[in-house]
Parts: structure tokens; C-alpha cells; sequence
């Protein structure tokens, strides 16, 4: 019961399979970022990539060692946050606004393979991380004799800009920015690494079947749906271009679907941030979600959860949030109160910004993917919300209150809850049973950050990052 990559799986769903723990008491507490960087206004825009926690209940750590460059990844004991071992990245950031995101990810086995990203585009891995001794390597996708050859100009031009995903065949997935001439004549776009090594590339532009297309969008971790074979990921006109969701085969990754991506209140061309996180997560019905912001702020910048077939072939009913927002997924069994058809419901961010004409009343939300009601700020069809509930600490005068700072929170079934930090530096429990914020506990006294998830652990320990620091939060060792 790993937690192996953004949202727990290759399917993002962010499903925990055991009981979270009672938020009881910090546990123990590890810096992500060594040297974080605050904006003017005292904020941290730094996207910060998901922690992972293998079977074998090691935690696997992405931290950033320098202003502005230097990754390493932590493995740390679960129960008391010991280091085993670490291992250093040359991964260069791709040039951004907001700091992306350092994000590895591994196989969901008992005795995984870690991937994390290097420089040049390239990939390391980490055989048996839960060991100090595990083996390890250096891979390219287009073939480390041609990186080795010519290390500086691979380095110059090519970065990857997603979060690793990692199929049960142990094949790895990522989109990749290209700055620049190289000797591979590379242009930015998505790359597969089999589970032998053998590397294969389609540019953005020709897998979108469209010219105006320069590459993957930041920090949009490929989301794949096992038993299709399809692999989903965002591309763009540019840094906060229009664009598509593209299927892939995720053998081949030739295209065998692609949606260009829609303001629904408009009918325009959303925008695709590389500001945000968003990223694609497919339901058990292998329905595709996907978060953009919207044309022109008429939404109050809160962007859409678009909602697709999994051929993207057919356009279905959005949601009313999307900025920076990676939707989890909860069975329709966890909320009592529900009497409707949909098996299952989705999870999602649900604020309000004061700043962009919004009401400053910030919420999360369960809504029903199969059902609509008219957008109480546009009055667009959108998703009918189901149960919603909104942050308890002022922000200013009330109503307004702090917003959430999830782009993934943790769905645990066995408690029919949602584990779910807060810029007020609290990590909530909201109970869906009750509609009600049952349990917290305070990490930091708040600060405006850039989005981070939630996971848990195989013994029921829950982690969140708040300013620049991941907290492990329960009430027992086990």
C-alpha cells in the first residue's frame, strides 16, 4: 500500500487503502527546502513535489537545498523521520515564475524502483529505496551515450517540467521542456522510459497534431489509466497558453485522442498556467478530469474542472473549481447524506478569492461529476455541489476566511473523510459523515504558499507540507 507518486497512483486518485490516523500530535518534522525564497509580500511560491512512502514505510523526501538551484531526495524512517540515506539530483529547474516542481516517483511494489529527475532531461533510479544499499544508475530517454557525449549542451537545453509517473510495469513518464539547438535535435515535448531503460519521445507539437503547440505544461504530472493503456497529459500554446488534454498510448505514446481545452462559461480558450499544478485524474468509470483557469476572470480566477470521456472524445459536465487543483476521488458510500446515482464523487478546492471579486468565503467541496446546477458566479452548468464547508480562520474580516492550500488531498474511506491543509497552518480533518472539521492540528502559524497535497502512510500516518516543511502527523507510532 505505497504511496508512489502524486495522488497516491498513476491514476491520481489520492485514495488512501488504510485508516489515516487520528491527527493527534506532529510526530516529527523535516525541512523540504533549505533555503526557501519569500516574495515581497512574505508568500512562498515555491511548488514543492509530493512526498512518497513506500510498502515498507519509508518516506521518500524531494528537498531543495539552494536559493535557486541544488535537489536532493531524503529517504527518512516513518516512525521517528531518521535519515537513512540521501542521494543528490544535478536536476536543473526549468525557467519559471513559480519555482515547479522537484517531484520523483516509484514502482507500487514491495521492494519499488525510485525514479527522480536529473539534469539534462535525464532520470535517475534507485533500486530498493526502504535499504542504504540499494543499487542506482543514470538514464536518458535519448540514450546516455548521447548525454555523456555532450553533457553541457543537453544541460543547457533540456529540463524536465513534470512530476515523474510510474506505471506497475515500471515504466516512467514525463514531459520535458527544450530551451534550445541540441545534438539530438529534441523539441519540448513527452517522454516514456521503459522498465529496461529503452527511451522513446514525441514532441507537443506533433502529438498534438498542431504547430501553434510549444510543450508540456508545467508541472502536469501524466496521469495514466491502467486498463486502457491511455496515458493523459496538458500541452500548450506557451507559458499560460491555450491548448489540449491529449491521450496517448502509452506504449507508443502515439495520440489516440485530444480535446482542446474550453472555458465553458465563454466558449473560449481556457488558460493553461505553468503557474499552477493541475493535474489530469481518471475515475473508476475512466472519465479524465482536468483543471484550467478560465478565459477572463469572470469565474474570480477559481478556473474549471473539465471533465471528459477517457477517448476525450465526449465533452461532460465541468466543475466549478480548477486553479491549480488536482481532484481526488471519493466513493459515493462515504457521504451518508448523498442519494444520488454517481458510484463516485470528487473532491476538490472550492475557494472564493476576495482579491479577484470573490466573496473571500473559501471552501472545499465534494461534487457530483453526473449531476448540474447552475454556477452560483457565472450560473454555467457545473457539477452540483454535494457538501461543502468552509475554512474557520479569518482572513481579514469575516466572512472572508484562509484559503486552502491543497492541489491533492487524501480521500480516506475507512474514516469517510478528507485530510486537507490550510494557509491558517492547520491540517484539517473534514468528517463527510458529518459535514463537519471534526479534528486539526496546528503545523505553522500560516503563511501564503504555493498549493501542496496530503498522503498517508501504510500505517496510517498523515503528511502535509506547510512553509517549506513536511510535517508526519498521528497519534501512534507503529
Amino acid at each position: 500500500m505505497p504511496w508512489s507518486s502524486l495522488g497516491a497512483n498513476p491514476e491520481h486518485s489520492a485514495l488512501a487503502e488504510v485508516r489515516a490516523q487520528a491527527l493527534g500530535r506532529i510526530r516529527w518534522h523535516t525541512p523540504v527546502d533549505l533555503a526557501p525564497q519569500y516574495d515581497d509580500q512574505g508568500e512562498l511560491l515555491i511548488h514543492y513535489g509530493s512526498p512518497l512512502v513506500t510498502a515498507r514505510n519509508t518516506v521518500i523526501v524531494p528537498v531543495k537545498t539552494g536559493a535557486t538551484s541544488g535537489l536532493r531526495v531524503e529517504a527518512r524512517n516513518a516512525g521517528d523521520g531518521n535519515l537513512k540515506w540521501s542521494a543528490n539530483s544535478d536536476y536543473i529547474f526549468p525557467p519559471a515564475n513559480w519555482t515547479p516542481e522537484f517531484a520523483p516517483a516509484m514502482t507500487p511494489d514491495s521492494r519499488p524502483r525510485l525514479y527522480y529527475p536529473g539534469a539534462g532531461g535525464t532520470v535517475y533510479f534507485r533500486d530498493d529505496p526502504d535499504s542504504n544499499r540499494g543499487s542506482s544508475a543514470q538514464i536518458a530517454f535519448y540514450g546516455l551515450s548521447n548525454y555523456m557525449a555532450n553533457r553541457q549542451a543537453y544541460n543547457s537545453t533540456v529540463m524536465i517540467n513534470t512530476p515523474l509517473t510510474v506505471d506497475s510495469g515500471g515504466n516512467v513518464y514525463f514531459g520535458f521542456l527544450v530551451t534550445g539547438q541540441n545534438p539530438s535535435d529534441l523539441a519540448s515535448g513527452i517522454a516514456r522510459i521503459s522498465a529496461s531503460g529503452k527511451g522513446t519521445w514525441v514532441s507537443a507539437a506533433t502529438a498534438a497534431r498542431d504547430l501553434s503547440i510549444q510543450g508540456v505544461v508545467y508541472n502536469c504530472a501524466p496521469a495514466l489509466n491502467g486498463k486502457t493503456g491511455t496515458l493523459y497529459i496538458a500541452v500548450s500554446s506557451g507559458y499560460n497558453g491555450a491548448g489540449y488534454l491529449l491521450a496517448l498510448d502509452s506504449a507508443t505514446l502515439a495520440t489516440v485522442g485530444r480535446v482542446e481545452l474550453i472555458d465553458p462559461a465563454t466558449g473560449v480558450d481556457a488558460s493553461l498556467s505553468s503557474d499552477g499544478s493541475a493535474s489530469p485524474t481518471v475515475g473508476p468509470d475512466g472519465d479524465v478530469y482536468y483543471g484550467v483557469l478560465e478565459s477572463g476572470g469572470e469565474n474570480h480566477y477559481r478556473g474549471w474542472m473539465l471533465h471528459f470521456d477517457g477517448k476525450l472524445s465526449v465533452t461532460k459536465i465541468p466543475g466549478s473549481f480548477g486553479w491549480d487543483d488536482t481532484p481526488s476521488i471519493v466513493p459515493s458510500s462515504m457521504v451518508p447524506s448523498y442519494s444520488g446515482s454517481s458510484t463516485y464523487l470528487l473532491m476538490t478546492k472550492y475557494n472564493d478569492y476576495i482579491g479577484a471579486g470573490g466573496t473571500g468565503i473559501n471552501r472545499i467541496a465534494v461534487i457530483d461529476p453526473n449531476a448540474e446546477a447552475p454556477d452560483s458566479i457565472t450560473g454555467t452548468l457545473a457539477m452540483k455541489e454535494v457538501l461543502s464547508i468552509a475554512g474557520v480562520t479569518p482572513d481579514g474580516a469575516l466572512p472572508a476566511v484562509k484559503e486552502w492550500c491543497i492541489n491533492s488531498a487524501v480521500v480516506d474511506p475507512l474514516t469517510n473523510s478528507v485530510l486537507a491543509g490550510s494557509e491558517d497552518g492547520k491540517l484539517y480533518r473534514w468528517d463527510l459523515s458529518t459535514n463537519t472539521l471534526s479534528q486539526s492540528v496546528v503545523l505553522t502559524p500560516g503563511i501564503g504558499e504555493a498549493y501542496t497535497p496530503t498522503l498517508v502512510g501504510p500505517d496510517g500516518t498523515v503528511y502535509a507540507i506547510n512553509n517549506a516543511t513536511l510535517y508526519a502527523v498521528g497519534n501512534v507510532v507503529q
